[in-house]
This record gives C-alpha cells, sequence and structure tokens, in this order.
C-alpha cells in the first residue's frame, strides 16, 4: 500500500509547539484550553494579535518553531516505522516553504520517521498537494488542513483527518490518537 502523510499537525505538534513558543516570547501565558478550543489554524489570536502581526511573529520564528524540540503526535513514529517494516511505501508531502525541505527532511529522520529520498514532496503550496497525492496513486492520505482535504474529496484515495480544533467540520474519518489507527 501507499501511504501519504502531511507533516506538521498530523505528523507532529506544530501547532501547540509554536504556542508555547509564543507563550514564552510574548510573556504570557495564555491557557493551552484557550489553544483547543481555536477555529483557524493560525494560533495570533489567542495572543491578541491580527492576522499582519501574527503573520509577523510566525515568519520571524520559523527556525525556531520548525526545527527545535517540536514533538511527534503519540504513535506517529511507532506506526509509520511499522507500515514501512511491513514493506508499504511512505510518502511525506508539506507545504513547508522551499527553502526548509532539506533541513525538514533531515529533521524528520532525526526524529525516527522512515524517510527515502524519493519519497519526500515539500514546497509546493497547499492547494497544489493534490496534484502530487493523485500522481502518486496513493491509496491512503492523512492531512488535517480544511482547505487540502477538500481539494481532495473526488480521488480514489482514502482519505483521513488528524483530528485537531480548527476541522471538526470535516466528515471523515478522524485520527485521534496514532496507536488507534488500522487499515482495512
Amino acid at each position: 500500500m501507499r501511504f501519504g502523510f502531511d507533516i506538521d499537525d498530523t505528523l507532529i505538534n506544530l501547532r501547540e509547539h509554536a504556542f508555547h513558543i509564543y507563550n514564552e516570547k510574548l510573556h504570557q501565558n495564555v491557557s493551552i484550553e484557550i489553544f483547543k478550543q481555536l477555529k483557524t489554524v493560525e494560533i495570533h489570536e489567542a495572543f491578541g494579535l491580527d492576522k499582519v502581526a501574527g503573520g509577523k511573529m510566525w515568519a520571524s520564528l520559523l527556525e525556531e518553531i520548525y526545527f527545535t524540540n517540536c514533538p511527534p503526535f503519540d504513535g506517529a513514529i511507532e506506526l509509520l516505522n511499522q507500515l514501512y517494516r511491513d514493506g508499504h511505501e511512505i510518502f511525506y508531502i508539506t507545504s513547508r516553504p522551499k527553502g526548509y525541505c532539506t533541513r525538514t527532511k533531515q529533521w524528520v529522520e532525526e526524529k525516527g520517521f522512515p524517510v527515502k529520498e524519493e519519497n519526500f514532496y515539500c514546497g509546493m503550496e497547499d492547494h497544489e498537494k493534490i496534484h502530487i497525492i493523485k500522481e502518486l496513486k496513493l491509496d491512503y492520505y492523512f492531512d488535517d488542513k480544511p482547505q487540502v482535504i477538500h481539494t481532495l474529496t473526488d480521488i480514489p484515495t482514502k482519505l483521513f483527518v488528524k483530528d485537531q480544533s480548527y476541522n471538526q467540520h470535516i466528515n471523515l474519518p478522524r485520527i485521534k490518537n496514532w496507536f488507534d489507527f488500522k487499515f482495512e
């Protein structure tokens, strides 16, 4: 089988990691409960920032957000390694900016995810993911972002959404904990 995965907020807990960094950098103590209620991918509103200020903050912290101690979701590394050991193909499809692709691949490998060079796709916009997913003829694809999932509903790939506060309106099978995932 061919499995495709987004990375940020699907395999790793990037937004929550960034949330903690924002709290530290802004000298605030915004509750994690506020984070868990956010209805947008962006986290700036929890800190009283508008879209422009939030975008600038995110851009200024990108290195720290992407390449420090962001934790993988429970069971993600174990599941992907088991799939790989069982002979399945693993593809990573991330819309991280092109300038971060080499380091992202290296970081993912260092975390313990199984990565083959030719199966790592990075540097496209969210709306461009559909072309790669179609080309790869994936059996399964996992993502968190509504704007990505909505572009994929007319393809034969079995879609799963990584459960997040901002994607509750999507009516697809959900991954709440990677340890619980079973495929048919």
